[in-house]
Parts: C-alpha cells; structure tokens; sequence
C-alpha cells in the first residue's frame, strides 16, 4: 500500500480526512501534517507519524513530505499570487520527497478561461503547474459547499429573513464539504487513478431560489432570496465588515468568512452558467449518493462553514 500525506489535519477539510481515512487504509501507511506543533496534538497521541509542514515556508517542507508516495494537497484559503506560490511550494516539496502522486482540491470548471472567478485562477494554475511536473495527479474539481450557503441562509434571520443575491438564476450543484473531503479519502486510497480530473458535485444542480426553498421546507423558515447588482452585494459585505480581499482583516465569528471579491466574482460565475457542470463522478468514486441539502438543512448545525479563513503565516 502507498504512503499517503495527509496534509491540513487542523481544518475542516483535512481533519476529516483524517479522522475517516482509516475506514479505508492502516494508520501505519498516513502521514497527517500542518502547519503548526499544536494542530497535531490530538493525532500525535493517537500514534499516528505527524509533522509540521506549512505551505508558505519551503525550506522544511520536503522533510516533512520525506517516505511518502501519494499526497493531498488542500487548495489554501487565501487567494492570489500568495495561494500560488503555497501550492508551488507543496508540489516541489512533495516531488523533491519521492512522492509520485498529488490528489488536488480544484474547484468545477476551473480553467475554462471565461469563468469570471477569482477563485478559479489559482485552481488553473495549480493544475497547470502539477501537470508541467510530469507527476501523477487526481484534480478534484469541487462544487461550491453547501455549508456556505446554510451559514449564509441562517444569517439572513438578522437581516430582516432577506438574502441578497447577484447569481440570478444561474445553477450550482451544491455538495457538502465533507462530501468533499470524502471524495478526497477515496481518491487518495485509490491506486488506479492516474491523472484523473473529477468533478464532484451534489445531488442536483439548483438555482439559489430552489436552494431556500428546500431550506424554508425542512426549517419552516420564511428566507427570502432578493436578487441584486454585484454594487449592492458589495455593500452588504462592506456594512458587516468583510473585507474585498483575503488580504483584509477577517473578524472572529465572521458571519462570512471569505473576501467579498471571491464571492461576487463566484457569484457572477454561477449567473453566467459557468459552475453549473454536474456529473455522478463522487458516486463511481465513493460508492455512494452525496448528502442531500434536505438532510443537510435537516441537521444544519453539522452543516455550517465554520472559521474559513487562514491563521498560518
């Protein structure tokens, strides 16, 4: 069996990869690293092999990635040249250690050069730069997560049951991260995938009109969806103090922990028919069906996008 590195373990995404990836391979083969002593703590008294490994500092990195063969490589969340260099820096490491191949956390559509996102532009690159390698890789092309939005449609409560959208009618197929970081398991525990290129969506691709009603349905909320300029979007995020860009200062508890550029410009994405690719990738994966937003919002407190934004220097 391959050496996977697990890398991320202190967040969401990674955490829950590594708290489920030994349903499908032994502690004995799982590398779990992140940037910090303390995020290991609770993996290092399991027995599981953890170091310290942080992105933005290479001079370490290819040490910290030494023995293992396959690598999963969560896309960073702050955005521009600083993501660019972070995933470089991952993948050199991770070439320069001996590993032959890295599992991605892309986002849907992500090169198509007339996707208007932000968010998008680092994903194509990466993609880009691991394919120039020549290394065996899995771009795992992620819908946007549907605990976003559930954080987004419980806020809209304080905001007069109101949310502000510029999408239009435009449709996504909203999958739970930890679908995601599902898919991400499976993929690193698969060792006949050789550059694959997923898509991993929901149950349905749907209009943020139809994401609420499902969710007024199973939380007898009345949330309404009122659909504006991208003017007006920014505005809204300026007045709660969210800053335009990953470089601001994000407050604690944010009600949205990401840069109001990256969710118009997604959201301009989404009206313009750009993210509305939908597939049954995640099931030939995993075997199973995503989790439905019903289910979701049926349990929303396990469902919310928590601290999103990076604490690591």
């Amino acid at each position: 069996m391959a050496k996977i590195i697990v890398t991320g373990v202190d967040g969401n995404f990674g955490g829950f990869v590594a708290d489920h990836i030994t349903e499908l391979v032994k502690k004995e083969d799982l590398i779990y690293t992140c940037p910090f002593e303390a995020g290991l703590k609770k993996y290092k008294e399991l027995g599981f092999d953890t170091r310290v490994a942080n992105f933005n500092h290479p001079e370490s990195l290819a040490e910290a990635f030494k023995g293992g063969d396959v690598i999963l490589v969560i896309s960073s969340p702050f955005v521009g040249i600083k993501r660019q260099n972070a995933h470089k820096n991952a993948v050199d490491a991770a070439i320069k250690a001996g590993v032959s191949k890295v599992v991605y956390t892309s986002l849907v559509n992500a090169t198509d050069p007339e996707n208007p996102s932000i968010e998008k532009i680092d994903h194509a690159f990466t993609e880009e730069y691991v394919k120039s390698t020549g290394v065996d890789y899995v771009f795992l092309r992620n819908s946007q997560y549907a605990e976003a939005m559930i954080t987004s449609y419980f806020s809209a409560t304080d905001t007069g049951n109101m949310m502000m959208s510029c999408q239009g009618d435009g449709k996504m197929s909203y999958i739970s991260r930890k679908d995601c970081a599902k898919a991400a398991m499976y993929a690193l525990a698969d060792e006949s995938l050789h550059k694959a290129t997923l898509n991993i969506n929901g149950l349905e691709s749907l209009t943020l009109h139809e994401f609420v009603a499902i969710g007024n349905k199973e939380t007898g909320l009345n949330i309404q969806v009122k659909d504006v300029s991208e003017e007006d979007v920014y505005a809204a995020f300026d007045a709660i103090g969210v800053p335009r860009t990953t470089d601001g200062n994000f407050e604690d508890d944010s009600p949205a922990p990401y840069s109001s550029d990256g969710m118009v410009t997604f959201a301009r994405a989404i009206r313009l028919d750009k993210m509305s690719e939908h597939s049954n990738d995640f099931e030939k994966l995993t075997g199973s069906k995503p989790i439905s937003l019903a289910q979701m919002f049926a349990n929303s407190d396990d469902f919310q996008v928590g601290q999103r934004n990076s604490t690591d220097d």
